[in-house]
């Protein structure tokens, strides 16, 4: 088994993938207490952190608890990448360095950056390479299977990346116009694991537990990345670990626990954030996330993104608990209208 270039407390660590507007400092700290074994920061332009702009800088804290972590960065130039990697190592010393080619979104990719780099392997190469002459950090990075699917070649990709220097390569096997569309193709991850000699994470499609066991079963990645099925469950950590250990898995939590969960989360971000009335409306796709799927969940769904305040929440959770709804038959029609719209709300998170 190739070995990581940062620590792990598992032979096959579980990674809560760089998410932006998810993967922020308390739901990575809530996600390493349910059993992720390493952490990667939003997605961060590398020319906001060499001019220090005080958004991006901000994104770059993270505590103690958090680690190992790695701070995710972006960019199609070099000189600027390198620079970033120097400051984020110099300032905020996290275990690794990752570089972001695999976001899809226009505003990104448009500037050559994320998945827009693929276009141009020779590109990749000297991004790579000056993200290493910045840092004496372990470098690693996440890609996808291509640009397109005329330019769809996830090894050739993979093995320039590796010929560069990363450490470690994540692989969400769609090309960038996929999108997130469509299924993806973990046949690539299995191609990738047998070509390279360094360990190769699997993303894309992890939405249960099993999903993760059979991740690692079909391909033989030596790590499993998980994105959208952490949204609202960040206990599928805990439940994917229990399988790959050859384990029962854990019964998900009750609605009573899973609202003392979302409860948790709440609080962490109050103690984060600095402007309250902002967070509280940001997190309202989060308790969206908690609820999805519960009996007649579609008005207390309708009910929380009204939130203004963290202080609302307790209330809402605690009049549904009363009213005994958690106990009656799903309201599946109303819900998936509900579950649709939430839906659309995760496709531009993942990088």
């Amino acid at each position: 088994m190739p070995v990581f270039p940062y620590p792990t407390t598992h032979d096959v660590p579980l990674i809560l993938a760089p998410m932006a507007g998810v993967s922020e400092s308390p739901f990575r700290r809530l996600c390493r207490q349910w059993g992720a074994d390493v952490v990667v920061t939003e997605f961060l332009s590398a020319e906001g952190i060499r001019r220090e702009n005080e958004a991006t800088m901000s994104k770059l804290r993270f505590g103690a608890d958090e680690r190992p972590i790695g701070v995710q960065i972006f960019g199609a130039d070099p000189d600027a990448m390198r620079e970033a990697a120097a400051l984020v190592t110099d300032v905020f010393q996290p275990e690794f360095i990752d570089i972001n080619f695999g976001c899809p979104v226009k505003k990104v990719v448009r500037r050559n950056g994320g998945s827009g780099c693929l276009k141009d392997l020779d590109l990749v190469e000297q991004v790579i390479r000056a993200v290493r002459s910045g840092t004496n950090l372990p470098v690693t990075c996440k890609i996808r299977s291509g640009w397109n699917e005329e330019m769809r070649d996830p090894v050739k990709i993979a093995l320039r990346c590796q010929a560069a220097g990363v450490g470690a390569i994540a692989l969400h096997p769609r090309t960038r116009t996929q999108m997130y569309t469509g299924h993806a193709h973990w046949d690539e991850i299995a191609a990738v694991v047998e070509a390279l000699e360094i360990p190769v994470i699997g993303n894309g499609d992890i939405k249960t537990a099993q999903d993760a066991l059979r991740m690692r079963t079909e391909t033989g990645c030596a790590g499993v990345m998980i994105a959208r099925g952490s949204f609202g469950q960040p206990w599928i950590f805990r439940q994917a670990r229990a399988l790959l250990n050859g384990e029962p898995m854990p019964a998900p939590p009750s609605v009573e626990e899973r609202f003392a969960v979302a409860i948790d989360h709440c609080r962490m971000v109050m103690a984060y954030e600095t402007d309250l009335v902002g967070a509280a409306l940001e997190f309202r796709k989060h308790l969206g996330w908690y609820v999805k799927g519960l009996p007649n969940s579609a008005e207390l769904r309708r009910a929380l993104h009204t939130v203004n305040s963290f202080d609302e929440v307790e209330g809402i959770f605690a009049g549904y608990l009363a009213s005994g709804w958690h106990r009656e038959a799903l309201d599946a029609a109303a819900d998936s209208v509900v579950a649709a719209e939430l839906d659309a709300e995760l496709l531009e998170t993942e990088h």
